[in-house]
This record gives structure tokens, C-alpha cells and sequence, in this order.
């Protein structure tokens, strides 16, 4: 729990919630605790998806590593092209009736699939998905048409990469070697090829972070918070500063002249006009 900040996301498999359930075992009535799964945990055909058996065998380990009796946000990682979504959503119910679970939500789900879930819940008399992680960042934006849906239907975003690997805290300049302990240096695989196309927009980022008087990192985080049904940011960090600047963005004000202007230098997906409102 830190400056009033106590949203706490794990991921199955074991050492990320021993580690989360370890941290918050004696404050857990002060934290908002989420989980997910999905992803594969063992080479068997149950270990992985979102069939029955998975979700309310994975939900049961979760408890556990979490050392609680309860998961505030539950969230299924991936879409399942093998287990219809009406399964999962029987068995997201069975362990929200059995008090295992308080709210679900989806990750890497798009708007129509999200839908489909509001569509189910409605027609079982289910449980509706409460929550949309995805990746977004000011250059990646393949979801931004996503966000409207997810407005309108009280769905709260929490977006992932939003600093898009370390990209856009300004730690990486043209034509000099990444330094030792940043991702770009000692995971290159894990972040986006840099070229010249690419600094020319991480420089006309921070030129537009200058005028608003905010570090890089911070003016990134606050556009992100800026834009339709975002409700909070997952954020990762390896030192106690980027805690603090995370924290600091929540305050910070991207205005609407700054947001057009980053519209221009990192335009949206190209939609189609509405034929008849344009």
C-alpha cells in the first residue's frame, strides 16, 4: 500500500502471487487484489484456457499462493477459440457464487468479444465483465475504437505497456547504445525496434511533455488516464522513483489541445465515417 495506491495485480503459475500474497497478507481489508487465468501452467490439456475444470482448479491454487479467502478482480488472460464463452462464464459464476471471487474481468479481448460476454451474462443471468486490460499506449492504439464500447457499457480499462516497454520515459535517444540495466539493453527481444520513424515521434512526444511541464514518463501516463473508460494503469517497475512518478500522473492534467496534438504525431486506426452523423 503505498500513498494510498492499493490495486495489487498477480498472474497464475506461482511465484508472482506468493510474492503479492507474502506483501499484502497482513493489510488485505486495504488492497484491491487481482488475478488472472488462462494461461497455460503444465503441459496437460487442463492446464491452459478457459474451460470449467481450469478456471475452478486455477481460482482454488490462486487462493492459496494469495494466502486470502477472496480474489476482488478475476480476469481471463486470453480468448479461448476452444472453449465456448458460455462455459467460462458458468464457471466465472460458480466461483462468484461460492464467494471465491467479487467482479471478472477480460484481458486482450476486443469490444465484440467483450459484447458477446454482456450478451451471455444477460441471457444465464450471469455475471457481467466489469473490466478490459489491454495494451494501449500513445503508440499502440490498435483498441483506441474499443474505448467508447467499453464507456458506454461500465466497463473500466486498465491498460498495459502504456510506457510501451520504457519507450516513452525518454531513456532511449537517436544514435546512442541503450544503457546497462534498461529492457532495451539487457531484454532486447522484449522491446519494439527502434528507427528513425520511431525517434522522430518519441522527440515530438517530449517536446509536447516540455510544454506541459511534465517529465516523459508522467505526460505518457496522464494521456493514457486521459483517454475514454480508463480506470487505472498497470504499471511495472523495478525501482521505488518509478512508483512515484507512476503515482504522480494520476494527478497531472493532459488537456485537450495536447491531446489532439499527440492524435497528430500518433494518429488512431483510420475508422469509417459514420454515413450519416460524419
Amino acid at each position: 500500500v503505498y500513498e494510498g495506491y492499493a490495486r495489487f495485480l498477480g498472474s497464475p503459475g506461482g511465484v508472482a502471487e506468493e510474492i503479492v500474497g507474502k506483501a499484502i497478507h497482513d493489510r488485505r481489508d486495504r488492497v484491491i487484489l487481482a488475478t488472472k487465468v488462462g494461461a497455460p501452467v503444465g503441459p496437460g490439456p487442463q492446464d491452459r484456457g478457459l474451460t470449467a475444470s481450469h478456471i475452478l482448479r486455477e481460482v482454488d491454487r490462486s487462493l492459496r499462493r494469495l494466502q486470502t479467502d477472496y480474489i476482488d478482480l478475476y480476469i481471463i488472460h486470453w480468448p479461448d477459440k476452444l472453449t465456448p464463452p458460455e462455459v467460462t462464464l458458468q464457471a466465472i459464476d460458480i466461483a462468484m457464487r461460492q464467494g471465491k471471487i467479487r467482479c471478472f474481468g477480460a484481458s486482450n479481448h476486443a469490444a465484440w468479444q467483450l459484447c458477446e460476454f454482456l450478451w451471455l451474462a444477460e441471457k444465464q443471468h450471469g455475471p457481467r465483465v466489469v473490466s478490459s486490460q489491454i495494451p494501449f499506449s500513445m503508440l499502440r492504439r490498435e483498441f483506441h475504437h474499443d474505448l467508447a464500447f467499453c464507456r458506454q457499457h461500465n466497463i473500466g480499462v486498465t491498460p498495459y505497456q502504456s510506457l510501451q516497454g520504457g519507450l516513452l520515459t525518454g531513456k532511449y535517444r537517436r544514435g546512442q547504445t541503450p544503457t546497462a540495466g534498461t529492457r532495451a539493453a539487457d531484454k532486447p527481444d522484449w522491446i519494439w525496434r527502434t528507427d528513425e520513424a520511431l525517434f522522430d515521434r518519441l522527440e515530438a512526444i517530449e517536446r509536447l511533455a516540455n510544454q506541459a511541464d511534465l517529465p516523459m514518463a508522467q505526460y505518457a501516463l496522464a494521456w493514457t488516464l486521459a483517454q475514454p473508460a480508463m480506470s487505472s494503469l498497470i504499471v511495472g517497475v523495478t525501482r521505488r522513483e518509478q512508483i512515484e512518478q507512476a503515482i504522480a500522473a494520476a494527478s497531472n492534467h493532459v488537456s485537450a489541445d495536447h491531446i489532439a496534438e499527440v492524435d497528430k504525431v500518433c494518429p488512431p486506426p483510420w475508422q469509417q465515417p459514420d454515413p450519416v452523423r460524419g
